[in-house]
Order: structure tokens, then C-alpha cells, then sequence
């Protein structure tokens, strides 16, 4: 969401990062007056610090003069231990799932209200989705949100579920009680089931990841045709899977799926 009017943020700060928060997937390069429109600065304000943004590496200008976000900024980016760290210990287990399935396989976060996905393994074969790596999405509605969902604080909880829940498709669940009792389910099962709540065509099946603490750090999910499987039979992969992440966090075996021919 871009900011209105340079009073969103009058601090040098704020105008960086409204800079920053200015590019979307749908925007990945942009002019300067495009730079200063979507972030809500002056045109000289935004001339100024996307110059010290590029000489960081936070951006980076082309030859026709568009901005576009710069590899410093992944780099740093890198470092969150919820991003790459938890990436690296969780892809043997994506990949393991991956090869027994030859679906879409989904490793995601909760980051405030909505999902933030780190990884997405599929095949040529599978169903399309939606996310993307470093995509945000709703809660209430994709396989690892319920999950994240499922296990957050009841604040955050009651945040969701007191806001009006956005319906990606006619099964999307956006009755808060009726969705309260799915994630009672969630937590009392040990995995969710999102069957054609983002696309109609697409079934998710989403188990948690647990920190050392008891706490949910992340969710795994396994994303296949609506038609093809019943989430009975997936369930298992995608609990094992999320149960080797969990171990492979704690120093444990690195493995949860027999090795050899699939």
C-alpha cells in the first residue's frame, strides 16, 4: 500500500522506507516520478534519497534511469532468522515432499496479520497458485495461514477475525464463528485443510512447525488439484515433513522420508 501526501512520515526514516515500500510485484522498476507518487514524497525528496539509496546498493538505477530494489538489500534481508536460516534447515524436507509428490510445496511465516512465504517448490504439472516467495497473503484463507492462525495469540486472533474477511472464492470461510471451530480443528488434528478457499481448483494441506519453546515458528504446505487426493492421504507427508523441520531446528536427523527411487 503506497502512503498519501509527504505527512505519512516526516522523519528522514520514514521517507526511506516509503521509498522502499513503493515497489510491489506489479512495480518493480520504476521512474522517479513514479518513485515520488507511489511513496508520497516530493520529487526532490525522493531524487535525494534514492541517491543515497543506490550508492548504498539498497537500489539500483538502469541505463533508461528506472529504480529497481538492489542486492545489498536482499543481502541484509538474508540475515532475518526467520527468513534464510529457517529456509536452509527446512529445503531437505521441501525437496523430500516435493519428490514423493510432484506437487506445490509451501514453506511460510506469520509476519502481523498475514502470511509471508519463504519458499515454493513445484512442479511443472502442478495446480497454479497464487504465492510467490516473499509474497504476503491473508490468514484466514490458504493452508499454512489457518495453521498460523490456528496457533497464534488470541490477540491476533481476535484482530482477524473482528476485521472483515476478504472471500477469494464462494468456499472461502468468512463467517469468524464458523472459522473459529476450523482452527479448533487445526490444533486439535495437527493440520488444516484449505480445499478450494483461494482458487477453486487448488487443496491445501498445512501442518505447523514448532520451535524448542512449544511455540508455531513456521507452516508447511502441501498445495494439489481439488480433485486429484483427499486430505487424509496427505496429511501424513505433510506432518512428517514439518515434523523433520522441527528436528532439523533442534540440531536433530536430517532426514523424514525413505531415501532411494520415488
Amino acid at each position: 500500500m503506497t502512503r498519501q501526501g509527504e505527512a505519512a512520515g516526516s522523519s528522514v526514516t520514514s521517507k526511506v522506507l516509503a521509498l522502499l515500500e513503493a515497489f510491489t510485484p506489479d512495480a518493480a522498476d520504476l521512474s522517479l516520478s513514479e518513485l515520488a507518487r507511489r511513496s508520497g514524497v516530493s520529487l526532490a525528496t525522493a531524487h535525494r534519497r534514492a541517491a543515497e539509496l543506490v550508492e548504498w546498493g539498497a537500489l539500483e538505477r538502469d541505463a533508461a534511469g528506472r529504480y529497481r530494489i538492489g542486492l545489498r538489500l536482499w543481502e541484509v534481508a538474508s540475515l532475518a532468522p526467520r527468513g534464510l536460516g529457517l529456509r536452509d534447515a527446512a529445503m531437505p524436507f521441501l525437496e523430500d515432499l516435493y519428490e514423493v509428490t510432484h506437487e506445490n510445496v509451501q514453506l511460510a511465516v506469520r509476519e502481523g496479520l498475514e502470511v509471508v512465504f519463504l519458499e515454493r517448490l513445484a512442479g511443472r504439472g502442478a495446480v497454479p497458485v497464487w504465492t510467490r516467495v516473499g509474497g504476503r497473503f491473508a490468514l484466514h484463507a490458504t493452508g499454512v495461514g489457518l495453521v498460523l492462525l490456528a496457533h497464534a495469540p488470541a490477540a491476533v486472533q481476535e484482530e482477524v477475525l473482528g476485521a472483515p474477511l476478504h472471500g477469494y472464492t464462494p468456499k472461502t470461510v468468512c463467517d469468524p464463528a464458523r472459522l473459529r471451530r476450523i482452527l479448533a480443528d487445526v490444533r486439535k488434528h495437527g493440520y488444516s485443510v484449505s480445499d478450494g478457499q483461494v482458487t477453486v481448483d487448488a487443496l491445501s494441506v498445512g501442518a505447523p512447525v514448532f520451535a524448542a519453546d512449544g511455540t508455531v515458528t513456521a507452516a508447511v504446505s502441501l498445495v494439489v488439484r481439488a480433485d486429484s487426493a483427499q486430505p487424509g492421504a496427505l496429511a501424513p507427508l505433510v506432518m512428517a515433513a514439518a515434523r523433520g523441520i522441527c528436528r532439523s531446528l533442534a540440531g536433530g536427523p536430517s532426514r523424514v522420508f525413505p531415501a532411494g527411487p520415488r
